[in-house]
């Protein structure tokens, strides 16, 4: 015969199993991290994406090649500055009421923008915005093709640019092979791209397109490729695509002039466009299995 004694010894452990922690997608909403699936040329990889403050995140160094255009020309244009601020502008109407006790040169100083205030105003604008971070390290996506060795990598302790967010170790300690199956938003199919558009703009798959931009845009700024991000810009031949797809895909009567707009986009030059987006975000993936 079991005593009353007996039964909350017998009942504790299930109840502290239940509360241990949380699987699944309440598990990815409580850390704010999302499995990803990316399929590329070289094979679909599984690995992780989060949306964070620009503040909150130190992404990890990366090398820099000296022979990279973007970073020559940011070179130049700093050597640029420098000589600007050599130059010493005279203003000889001021200088002669100076010289005659008619001007306050402090006052005048003090009437004058402090460029310090508007940079101040862009660092703080630009600490407040929201940023994608992937699981990455040196500018190089890490990527697993099986959810178990990602859920391996996760535990391993091994250094990357997630590690630093708030709720990592919740994740780390949680987070079983079972949990890392990613919603249908957040699957992408960058292996189809350049081949959908080769096809013409009668056979366009606009989901599929507009997809594949979101997740380009990303990747490209979390991991700092350049050409990704000059290619993806406001005003790019690229941009201009996807704005066209975007409302031929919002139907109605913006639909149709997104429709007309794409008739004018060259599919040749689309699919090229892509295929060297997609090239560049190939070569930044570290395979891990």
């Amino acid at each position: 015969m079991t005593s009353q004694s007996d039964e909350p010894e017998a009942s504790a452990p299930v109840a502290a199993k239940s509360e241990a922690g949380l699987s699944g997608r309440a598990l990815w909403d409580k850390v704010g991290v999302e499995p990803v699936e990316i399929a590329l040329p070289g094979g679909v990889a599984l690995t992780l994406r989060a949306y964070r403050q620009a503040s909150t995140l130190t992404p990890t160094e990366i090398e820099t090649d000296e022979d990279d255009p973007f970073e020559a020309r940011k070179r130049a244009a700093a050597r640029d500055d420098d000589d600007d601020e050599e130059e010493v502008i005279v203003d000889e109407e001021y200088q002669a009421l100076l010289a005659e006790g008619e001007v306050d040169k402090d006052a005048k100083a003090a009437d004058e923008p402090d460029p310090a205030d508007f940079e101040d105003e862009s660092a703080a604008d630009a600490d407040d915005e929201e940023v994608p971070a992937f699981l990455s390290h040196k500018g190089r996506l890490i990527a697993f093709k099986s959810p178990e060795s990602l859920v391996s990598f996760i535990r391993s302790g091994a250094p990357h640019d997630l590690a630093q967010i708030e709720s990592w170790s919740t994740l780390a300690e949680q987070v079983q092979s079972t949990d890392v199956d990613p919603l249908p938003e957040d699957r992408y199919e960058l292996d189809l791209v350049v081949e959908n558009l080769r096809g013409g703009h009668d056979t366009w798959d606009l989901p599929l397109l507009i997809a594949a931009g979101e997740v380009a845009r990303d990747l490209g700024h979390a991991l700092r490729i350049k050409p990704v991000i000059l290619a993806l810009s406001p005003g790019s031949p690229l941009d201009d695509l996807d704005e066209s797809l975007r409302s031929a895909e919002s139907g109605g009567m913006g639909g149709f002039f997104g429709r007309r707009r794409l008739k004018k986009i060259g599919a040749q030059q689309a699919s090229l466009g892509w295929r060297s987006v997609i090239g560049k975000i190939s070569a930044a993936v570290d395979w891990r299995d």
